[in-house]
Protein backbone atom coordinates (compact mmCIF):
# COMPACT_ATOMS: atom_id res chain seq x y z
CA UNK A 1 0.00 0.00 0.00
CA UNK A 2 1.55 3.19 -1.24
CA UNK A 3 1.80 6.05 1.34
CA UNK A 4 0.14 9.68 0.05
CA UNK A 5 2.72 12.24 0.89
CA UNK A 6 5.96 11.95 3.20
CA UNK A 7 6.14 12.62 7.10
CA UNK A 8 5.30 10.68 9.98
CA UNK A 9 1.91 12.76 10.77
CA UNK A 10 0.33 11.47 7.12
CA UNK A 11 1.73 8.28 7.88
CA UNK A 12 -0.32 8.58 11.40
CA UNK A 13 -3.16 9.85 9.59
CA UNK A 14 -3.52 6.93 7.01
CA UNK A 15 -3.10 4.49 9.79
CA UNK A 16 -5.97 5.72 12.28
CA UNK A 17 -7.94 5.84 8.91
CA UNK A 18 -7.14 2.37 7.84
CA UNK A 19 -7.62 1.29 11.34
CA UNK A 20 -11.24 2.92 11.36
CA UNK A 21 -12.66 2.87 8.65
CA UNK A 22 -10.76 1.99 5.24
CA UNK A 23 -13.18 3.65 2.97
CA UNK A 24 -12.19 7.10 4.50
CA UNK A 25 -8.34 6.60 3.70
CA UNK A 26 -6.82 7.94 1.01
CA UNK A 27 -6.05 5.32 -1.12
CA UNK A 28 -5.09 4.32 -4.62
CA UNK A 29 -7.82 2.65 -7.05
CA UNK A 30 -6.03 -0.27 -7.05
CA UNK A 31 -5.68 -0.05 -2.96
CA UNK A 32 -9.22 0.40 -2.39
CA UNK A 33 -10.67 -2.33 -4.86
CA UNK A 34 -8.48 -5.07 -3.17
CA UNK A 35 -9.81 -3.64 0.37
CA UNK A 36 -13.60 -4.03 -1.12
CA UNK A 37 -12.64 -7.65 -1.85
CA UNK A 38 -11.16 -8.04 1.42
CA UNK A 39 -13.89 -6.80 3.85
CA UNK A 40 -16.97 -8.20 1.64
CA UNK A 41 -14.25 -11.88 1.95
CA UNK A 42 -14.43 -11.45 5.53
CA UNK A 43 -18.27 -9.77 6.25
CA UNK A 44 -20.13 -12.05 3.91
CA UNK A 45 -17.72 -14.47 1.98
CA UNK A 46 -20.69 -16.59 0.36
CA UNK A 47 -21.79 -13.46 -1.84
CA UNK A 48 -18.17 -13.32 -3.27
CA UNK A 49 -19.07 -14.32 -6.67
CA UNK A 50 -16.97 -13.86 -10.45
CA UNK A 51 -17.33 -10.29 -10.67
CA UNK A 52 -15.54 -9.68 -7.84
CA UNK A 53 -12.29 -11.24 -8.74
CA UNK A 54 -12.92 -9.35 -12.16
CA UNK A 55 -12.85 -6.46 -10.31
CA UNK A 56 -9.11 -7.36 -8.47
CA UNK A 57 -8.32 -8.36 -12.53
CA UNK A 58 -9.88 -5.48 -14.13
CA UNK A 59 -7.46 -3.06 -11.25
CA UNK A 60 -4.50 -4.84 -12.43
CA UNK A 61 -4.10 -7.50 -10.09
CA UNK A 62 -2.66 -11.10 -12.02
CA UNK A 63 -3.98 -14.33 -10.91
CA UNK A 64 -0.83 -14.98 -8.36
CA UNK A 65 -1.81 -11.48 -6.62
CA UNK A 66 -5.22 -12.65 -6.55
CA UNK A 67 -4.34 -15.87 -4.81
CA UNK A 68 -2.66 -14.12 -2.20
CA UNK A 69 -4.77 -11.90 -1.12
CA UNK A 70 -7.79 -14.67 -0.97
CA UNK A 71 -5.17 -17.07 0.76
CA UNK A 72 -4.06 -13.73 3.42
CA UNK A 73 -7.52 -12.86 4.11
CA UNK A 74 -8.55 -16.61 4.61
CA UNK A 75 -5.85 -17.61 7.10
CA UNK A 76 -5.98 -14.18 9.11
CA UNK A 77 -9.82 -15.50 9.66
CA UNK A 78 -9.10 -19.02 10.19
CA UNK A 79 -6.35 -18.03 12.62
CA UNK A 80 -8.63 -15.63 14.63
CA UNK A 81 -11.13 -17.98 14.70
CA UNK A 82 -8.97 -20.57 16.17
CA UNK A 83 -8.23 -18.15 18.62
CA UNK A 84 -11.49 -17.16 19.83
CA UNK A 85 -12.04 -20.68 20.13
CA UNK A 86 -9.40 -21.66 21.92
CA UNK A 87 -10.01 -19.00 24.17
CA UNK A 88 -6.60 -16.98 23.49
CA UNK A 89 -5.95 -13.68 24.84
CA UNK A 90 -3.64 -11.18 23.75
CA UNK A 91 -0.55 -10.53 26.18
CA UNK A 92 -0.56 -7.04 27.48
CA UNK A 93 2.10 -5.28 25.84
Amino acid sequence: MEVRGSGDDQQEELISALSSDYRVAQLSSTDRVMLDYVAKLTKSPSEIARRDVEGLREAGFDDRAIHDICAITAYYAFVNRIADGLGVELEQS
